[in-house]
């Protein structure tokens, strides 16, 4: 197992928590960084992971198996009332996407809005 394979978080900062994106590494509790892009702060998650991880070594800490390594397929079926699934049919139509990007789209930027801060 390679320390790369922890699975991390990443979420856009509000303006009044400085902008800029925030990563967290769920399976190493208190791990986290953040960075101006997303590959700023994707580079220093990483490299916060491997200082925690060096740190847990020098402690003699239990080092933690990642824990959200199931296989998803990335879909599911899901039953939504007639008149939600036109309104999303139209909006996808209005927008030039297919209606999984839209649905797709609007899923995570409401996970976004609800994560945890």
């Amino acid at each position: 197992m390679t320390d790369l394979e922890y699975p991390c978080s990443i979420r856009r900062l509000s303006a009044e928590e400085g902008g800029g994106y925030f990563v967290e590494y769920p399976d190493l509790p208190g791990c986290m960084s953040d960075g101006e892009t997303i590959e700023e702060a994707m580079a220093n998650g990483q490299e916060a992971a491997l200082s925690w991880l060096e740190a847990a070594r020098a402690l003699g800490r239990p080092i933690p198996k990642p824990q959200s390594q199931e296989k998803f397929s990335g879909q599911w079926r899901m039953r939504v009332p007639k008149s939600l699934h036109a309104a999303l049919a139209r909006q996808a139509k209005r927008e030039g996407v297919s209606l999984n990007a839209l649905a797709s789209t609007l899923l995570a930027e409401g996970l976004g809005r609800h994560s945890p801060a």
